[in-house]
């Protein structure tokens, strides 16, 4: 099967989040044996327009990143791949009819992956336009879901394909103890330490060492506020790891806590509770964290920064473990088994219709 992603930035540009997810299904499709192409700016050198790199080729739909561009010439680009079904990144929202239009010449099937948060200042109207367009909309979250929903995505168009952490890879991986509570993800506006660091000023009557996992921004005003609240000496700020050097911390972690005010998907805590972590989430309007401790007889969900002291306590009751089976569905493969069977199956409608 020949897929073309679309997306005007990729991970080659920039560490955004979904530029992170885009690639890597990319990749994962491409190594099941699959024709892959990423429709994109361009971000190698030289002038060729094209470049391959992990199994994945790179196509330049334009040089510099210029939005109105990208979308007009996108359907030239797309009908010279010739794919047979094409999923785009919802950034630029005109990029999704655009893809459509170029589909529609050759009949092929266009699914959207939700790329745009509620306040990215994108009118209405291209919203709609985005939501509508394609046979189906690939969100990563339930919380994602609604504000598709909202923006005019009909119910069966929209499709929940979570993101993926190597369980593969936890089962095998070391155990370090050296926290016995994490936080994990990256220190950006939105990550909202200071509530899980507060929890934790509540507890300094007892025995416990922690650890911040990740860097960004919001970093300094961390490790400022452990100062203040005078945790410092016990919490350990370890900048941003690789996931395969997460785990073995994770792995002698017994709790993992999650305050971050915004997170379409949270990975990182997805991949702590696969690693046996107590899952403590504050719930937030905007995080989708909560969907993945909603079910977890472990986990719990608070709303404030004394709950979460009192249920990081509570977990001292509960066994220790180093992997949680629970998990098992959001293993790399079988994550991707649900696109690919999503690709085959608007690939077979489409056909039929």
């Amino acid at each position: 099967m020949r897929v073309a992603f679309v997306s005007l930035t990729t991970a080659h540009h920039g560490d955004g989040w979904y530029a992170r997810r885009l690639q890597a299904v990319a990749e994962r499709v491409a190594a099941r044996g699959h024709d892959v192409t990423v429709c994109c700016v361009q971000w190698w050198d030289g002038d060729h327009p094209a470049f391959d790199s992990e199994g994945v080729t790179y196509r330049r739909v334009t040089a510099d990143h210029a939005p109105r561009a990208f979308v007009a010439k996108l359907p030239f680009v797309l009908d010279g791949v010739r794919p047979d079904v094409i999923h785009v990144a919802t950034r630029p929202h005109l990029a999704v009819p655009a893809a459509k239009a170029a589909g529609r010449l050759r009949r092929t099937p266009v699914v959207a992956g939700w790329w745009a948060s509620p306040d990215d200042g994108t009118p209405p109207w291209r919203r709609r336009l985005a939501a509508r367009s394609p046979a189906r909309v690939l969100v990563p979250s339930n919380t994602v879901g609604t504000t598709v929903r909202e923006c005019g995505a009909a119910d069966d168009a929209i499709e929940v394909i979570p993101d993926s952490v190597d369980v593969a890879g936890i089962r095998d991986a070391p155990v370090d103890p050296r926290a016995d509570v994490v936080y994990a993800r990256s220190l950006d506006a939105g990550a909202n330490v200071e509530g899980f660091l507060l929890a934790l000023a509540e507890l300094r009557g007892k025995d416990w060492r922690a650890a911040v996992i990740g860097d960004g921004p919001a970093r300094a005003d961390a490790e400022r506020a452990a100062r203040d609240l005078r945790i410092d000496d016990r919490v350990e700020f370890l900048g941003a790891l690789d996931p395969a050097d997460q785990v073995p911390i994770l792995k002698g972690a017994h709790v993992v806590a999650q305050t971050a005010t915004w997170a379409p998907f949270a990975t990182s805590l997805l991949r702590a509770l696969a690693c046996g972590c107590v899952g403590v989430v504050e719930y937030q309007a905007d995080s989708a964290a909560h969907e993945l401790v909603e079910e977890d007889p472990r986990g719990s969900l608070v709303t404030s920064p004394r709950e979460l002291a009192d249920e990081i306590v509570a977990a001292a009751d509960l066994e220790r473990w180093t992997v949680n089976e629970a998990y098992a569905s959001y293993d790399h493969e079988a994550v991707l088994d649900r696109y690919v069977d999503c690709y085959e199956t608007v690939v077979a409608d489409y056909g039929f219709l």
